[in-house]
């Protein structure tokens, strides 16, 4: 059986950071067939541990600043550098190459690894996501769990 994690991250303190948290919030309602699906928010430590168990895909929803228009859904495969990471952990932030990082010290190895990501509006100080980030949810759902059915 594949083992699929979908990892919500970000802070939902700070406007449409909180993009990857209520994500995983509505795809927990209703999980993706073979998928486990954990809100990590800025619990990075907690995220390393656990991909040390073996999995056969990582999901990760996240906010990301690419310069589109606020809303934008982006589906990235970080390549080897990205995932190698380095520097310091922080435990008030998420950092992904960190987080990656620590599980290679730790001895565990990375499964395949994609993000969905959404270009935020604003990363202001406050709670809720702007309606550009709203208004995609949905759209961001589907493309998880298109992105999970197409796996073997």
């Amino acid at each position: 059986m594949t083992r699929v994690l979908v990892a919500g991250i970000g802070n939902l303190f700070f406007g449409d950071d909180g993009f990857g948290v209520e994500l995983a919030r509505r795809l927990a309602a209703s999980p993706p067939p073979r998928a486990r699906v954990v809100d990590y928010g800025i619990r990075a430590v907690h995220l390393a541990y656990e991909l040390l168990e073996p999995l056969d895909l990582l999901v990760v929803a996240d906010c990301v600043s690419r310069g589109g228009a606020p809303g934008s859904l982006y589906l990235i495969e970080p390549d080897g550098d990205e995932l190698a990471g380095g520097a310091t952990g922080d435990a008030h932030g998420m950092n992904l190459p960190i987080v990656f990082a620590t599980v290679r010290e730790l001895g565990g190895a990375l499964p395949p690894t994609f993000v969905v990501g959404c270009e935020p509006e604003t990363l202001d100080l406050g709670m809720g996501l702007s309606a550009a980030v709203a208004g995609v949810l949905p759209a961001a759902a589907d493309l998880v769990r298109e992105l999970i059915a197409s796996r073997p």
